[in-house]
């Protein structure tokens, strides 16, 4: 195969400086530096396999229409900088601090891996959206929200499919609602209902009052109900234990999706007959969709050791959602929380980049901002970090600013010789 490509390569590399001997019916190349570089250019990077870890609510400043969607002044990683001093070398050594100026962070003179950011092109600034862009999805015609609660006609049909009265059917925080109204659900059975600035209908419920599998049961009944123009994005089970005055939301969340459009980049993977394991909720993202193994998680730490894991096996995308910066950190304005999160990841990080083989690429990112330090509890319409690392690489390199998210599927996509519909691939500019 080397001696057929080389042998149709011959004219142009005496176009490009080098020069030819035929020995044996082979060509063999002698090229001079030209020729060198002409090769380096035809030639793309391939990789065996890519490991996409997705950073929940890390955003890298603001973009320019965050005024339009309230987020003026939104920057999760810089704001949290100014706040308190962070120490994540691990990450500054791939090019986190190379992207951008941040208080306290020095760039890396020579990076390790290529680093950029990403824009958001599609049209919200969700957990969905930002996920299926990476797939390849652009959302133009964004999920619709609900600012003062469901109307009346979902909600009534919603309480005739469980046979349930609700509680609460209005736009809150979830630790919030469950002080507020979690004493009454737990006199009345009622699940508690509510929602926020994202498109989600999230349903609230003690574990002893409605067992978990009960919940799931109700959250489906909720997303067959949230069709056509009240087609949200997530139905999300959110459980909870303890007495009033003490409650605690568990680990057991489980998200109900919109089915993504095709075609996206897990489906097209699965259909060449490469294996995706979904770790997190990436499975509840996509529906199941194009995952050939889900692994569910409780945490950053438990996501991180299960990413590791699945490295030791087989797969050509290990696709990882690390919640808790966003769930845990962001949306209760915790700025030290997510400050140690960061931190607990970069001193982890190692494990993951020691674990990679030569023909692995590691991705890190993020799917939209959740600012600690605002007043908003909400989302933010952010920029997000693209970091990519393989030992292959001899040396990092400028990403520059992408147009979407959608550039790492078509990256992950032209690696594996097919093409989604929207979407840059950087493939060719990884060292």
């Amino acid at each position: 195969m080397l001696s057929l490509s080389l042998l149709l390569l011959a004219p142009l590399l005496k176009k490009a400086g080098g020069h030819t001997r035929i020995v044996r019916r082979r060509v063999q190349i002698v090229p001079c530096w030209s020729a060198v570089v002409f090769l380096n250019r035809i030639s793309q990077v391939r990789f065996d396999r890519f490991i996409l870890i997705v950073l929940d609510g890390f955003g890298v400043g603001e973009m320019p229409d965050a005024g339009d969607w309230g987020d003026a002044g939104s920057d999760t990683l810089g704001n949290i900088a100014r706040q308190r001093p962070l120490r994540i070398p691990n990450l500054c050594r791939l090019g986190l601090a190379n992207i951008r100026r941040f208080e306290g962070l020095e760039p890396e003179a020579r990076p390790s891996g290529a680093y950029g950011r990403a824009a958001i092109l599609s049209n919200g600034k969700d957990t969905t959206t930002g996920h299926w862009e990476m797939a390849g999805i652009i959302t133009e015609r964004p999920f619709p929200t609900y600012p003062h609660g469901f109307p009346p006609e979902i909600i009534s049909a919603f309480e005739r499919a469980i046979g349930r009265r609700v509680l609460g059917n209005l736009p809150a925080s979830g630790t919030e609602i469950i002080v507020r109204l979690g004493e009454e659900h737990m006199r009345t059975g009622c699940p508690i209902v509510y929602t926020s600035a994202d498109s989600v209908f999230q349903i609230a419920a003690h574990e002893e009052v409605i067992p978990v599998e009960e919940l799931y049961r109700i959250c489906q009944k909720a997303r067959e109900i949230l069709s056509g123009e009240h087609r949200v994005g997530r139905v999300i089970a959110r459980p909870f234990i303890g007495q009033p005055g003490a409650f605690v939301r568990t680990p057991k969340r489980r998200d109900y999706a919109v089915p993504p459009p095709s075609p996206m980049l897990l489906d097209e993977l699965v259909a060449r007959g490469l294996e995706v394991v979904g770790i997190g909720k990436i499975s509840d993202i996509f529906c199941g969709r194009g995952v050939t193994q889900a692994v569910h998680t409780r945490s950053n730490r438990e996501g991180i050791g299960r990413t590791r894991e699945a490295m030791r096996g087989a797969g050509a995308l290990i696709f990882t959602n690390l919640v808790d910066f966003d769930t845990l950190y962001g949306h209760r304005n915790d700025v030290e929380g997510y400050a140690r999160a960061l931190e607990e990841l970069d001193g982890r990080l190692p494990e993951i980049t020691a674990a990679l083989g030569k023909k692995d690429c590691l991705i890190l990112t993020a799917d939209h901002g959740c600012d600690p330090t605002t007043p908003s509890t909400d989302h933010s319409r952010e920029y997000v970090p693209i970091l990519a690392f393989s030992p292959s690489f001899a040396r990092g390199r400028d990403l520059g600013l992408r147009s979407s998210l959608a550039d790492i599927g078509q990256t992950i996509a032209e690696n594996f010789s097919f093409q989604l519909p929207a979407g840059r691939s950087f493939l060719g500019e990884l060292p």
